[in-house]
């Protein structure tokens, strides 16, 4: 089921700046990883409720918008959006140009989105169909797809180099409505279960805002696949992870975070 969303919100650049074409084009200095992913704010009407991170997954001409299942509900803590709304950029030749995109969470008293379960339980990653009709003409965005998914047999192994592209605390290039990016490493056996759940450990220093972020690893040189996005998406970020024994006073964080296995957008993304 795809959604129907609409525009709202078209912005010019800071400080009453027209949008104008660059001598140069920005595109040409952007890498594409950091179009993939899109600021989410999570509205309950006209209420702002909360920042979070997400990126688009293409299949089969379709588009998606991935991030966490607990930016879209969340029952420990009462969130309860009803919408959300995504920043986009609407001129391929000055990046200061975007425009909110507001996205629906249900319809006729229905939640929109798709979610999953294992053997384990509830996994914390959600997706949402978006209609290409109703996205504005010049949309500039670039979208992951199964290719960019870890097929084997390359082993990801233990501190391998990562990338968590978000919007910690809703931190960004505001000029430009870029993400950023944060390093981390493979923290846990890469294709073991967590404890049993569908995860995987980073270590990384992350913050709130960032759940939902696609946690990626950059393929190696010369290799072409797949295309102009050469990295390999291997989770969404979820969460921090604690230790509920931990005294807040002596002990640091662990710096710990969950990553769910990415693998999952197969089988949410299906027929």
């Amino acid at each position: 089921m795809s959604v129907q969303a609409c525009l709202v919100r078209p912005r010019a650049a800071p400080g009453g700046r027209k949008d104008r074409p660059h001598p140069r084009s920005e595109m040409s200095v952007i890498e594409p990883i950091l179009l993939t992913a899109a600021r989410v704010c999570t509205l309950s009407g006209e209420c702002m409720l909360t920042n979070a991170s997400g990126f688009f997954f293409e299949r089969d001409a379709r588009l998606f918008l991935v991030t966490s299942r607990h930016v879209v509900i969340d029952e420990p803590s009462r969130h309860f959006p009803d919408r959300l709304v995504i920043e986009l950029h609407t001129n391929p030749d000055n990046l200061a140009a975007s425009t909110g995109f507001s996205i629906p969470l249900y319809r006729g008293g229905r939640s929109i989105w798709r979610q999953g379960k294992d053997v384990a339980g509830a996994i914390d990653v959600a997706v949402i169909e978006i209609e290409r009709a109703a996205l504005p003409a010049h949309t500039v965005y670039r979208a992951f797809t199964p290719a960019n998914l870890h097929h084997g047999p390359e082993q990801i192994e233990v501190g391998s180099s990562l990338l968590v592209v978000g919007f910690p605390l809703g931190f960004h290039d505001t000029l430009h409505h870029m993400p950023v990016v944060r390093h981390a490493v493979v923290a846990s056996s890469f294709g073991l279960r967590f404890q049993g759940e569908g995860y995987f450990l980073t270590d990384a220093r992350t913050h709130r805002g960032t759940s939902g972020a696609p946690v990626v690893m950059r393929l190696p040189d010369g290799n072409s696949e797949p295309g102009d996005l050469p990295w390999m998406l291997l989770g969404v970020h979820s969460a921090r992870l604690d230790v509920g024994t931990r005294d807040l006073k002596v002990d640091e964080a662990l710096g710990l975070n969950c990553a769910w296995y990415a693998d999952i957008l197969m089988t949410l993304t299906a027929g």
